[in-house]
């Protein structure tokens, strides 16, 4: 048992630790998957939505620091017990998430490991597990340093992690996981299985039938409901709210999806991704944006229509809300609508920077650490 107990101290505290630390790496990105889980098509939580980024960051410090005081064998049974609570509520909500089909990544490694829902509730089952067998062998777990010792580990932890999240909310992640990280090409990320001779996942749809007579209720999938013509049955009805898309067999999926950058006058994306050298400007939504930083923006953007270098902002905002934001900062650059999750994706910060030379990303900046000059950015 012994023996046991050290094996899966050893594993559940690294394991919290590295969890907490991708996760602290990106608060900002965490936060919007806790949004996601809090929405009324979620768990109808909308109230804590307005505290995601608060809840984000106390979630991955304690996460660490749990880690921490595992393996330093700070006040086992109250550590062992936060931990116990915390993995039971993750399980939950794996669970919930993987049965329900209600969210696709759970966000337990940030990007760099993207999780199924199955496979994140499996990972939570398995630390429960040994969890429970560190509980059973309380009385093995011993800590390594004196009380003082271990006391001052912890606040250490505490504050290099507090400076960590500060540090990243301020300016951008130390490390980009993401599809848009610096030196990615957005059209490659783009291209589909068929065009890079991969193999596409396969999927099917399932329809929830209804008996408008008799309030009886069926499943067929898109096959089936072809094959058998459902749709000239009159007395069936579709009940679209519960129509739902199941994978079949995995297969590759683009990085980048669901991009375009669309203007007054039609579909710009293929233009503006061609372009020898452009900056986008990045607010994924302009009424949470800093407007001092847009003012900064604007600023910029000036030194690039100077230097003859084309510079637009992509929004998701409508655009009869942009007009006044625009005469407001004196802005260069039009506003362009492209996708809200896009967006978030593309830079962690609102507004954000982004430089591209023929659809490559090559630099991109929080609003905080804005080029003096076009040519710092260029040549960064």
């Amino acid at each position: 048992m012994k023996f046991i107990t050290h094996i899966s101290r050893i594993f559940v505290g690294a394991l919290f630790i590295f969890s907490g630390m991708i996760k602290l790496n990106d608060p900002l990105g965490f936060s919007f998957k806790l949004e996601e889980y809090f929405s009324e098509a979620v768990l109808n939580m909308p109230i804590f939505e307005p505290l995601a980024l608060q809840i984000s960051v106390f979630v991955v410090i304690l996460e660490v620091l749990l880690g921490v005081a595992l393996l330093i064998g700070y006040k086992p049974k109250f550590t062992v017990w936060l931990l116990f609570l915390m993995i039971i509520f993750f399980t939950f909500l794996t669970f919930y998430s993987a049965y329900f089909n209600k969210v696709t990544d759970c966000g337990c490694f940030g990007d760099a490991i993207p999780l199924t829902p199955w496979e994140s509730f499996g990972k939570d089952v398995i630390l429960s597990v040994l969890i429970l067998i560190l509980m059973a062998g309380l009385k093995h777990i011993k800590p390594i340093f004196s009380n003082k010792k271990n006391g001052f580990v912890l606040v250490a932890s505490l504050l290099l992690c507090s400076w960590f999240g500060f540090h990243v909310l301020n300016h951008l992640p130390s490390k980009d996981f993401r599809a848009y990280a610096i030196g990615k090409s957005i059209p490659e990320g783009m291209m589909s299985a068929e065009e890079i001779g991969e193999v596409p996942p396969q999927y099917q749809v399932i329809y929830v039938l209804k008996n408008a007579a008799t309030g009886e209720t069926v499943e067929v999938n898109d096959k089936v409901y072809l094959s058998e013509e459902w749709w000239k049955k009159e007395e069936w009805k579709i009940e679209s709210d519960l129509t739902k898309t199941e994978l079949l067999k995995e297969g590759y999926e683009p990085p980048v999806h669901d991009f375009s950058i669309i203007g007054e006058n039609g579909d710009f994306t293929e233009e503006y991704l061609g372009a020898p050298k452009i900056f986008f400007v990045i607010s994924y939504d302009l009424n949470k944006s800093d407007k001092d930083a847009f003012k900064k923006m604007a600023e910029f953007g000036w030194k690039a229509d100077e230097a003859g270098i084309p510079i637009i902002c992509m929004t998701s905002t409508e655009p009869s809300e942009t007009e006044d934001l625009r005469h407001e900062i004196q802005a260069p650059f039009e506003f362009m609508v492209t996708d809200k999750t896009s967006l978030k994706t593309i830079v962690r910060s609102n507004p954000g920077l982004v430089y591209l030379e023929n659809g490559v990303i090559k630099g991109k900046w929080h609003y905080n650490d804005i080029p003096e000059s076009v040519e710092a950015a260029i040549q960064n």
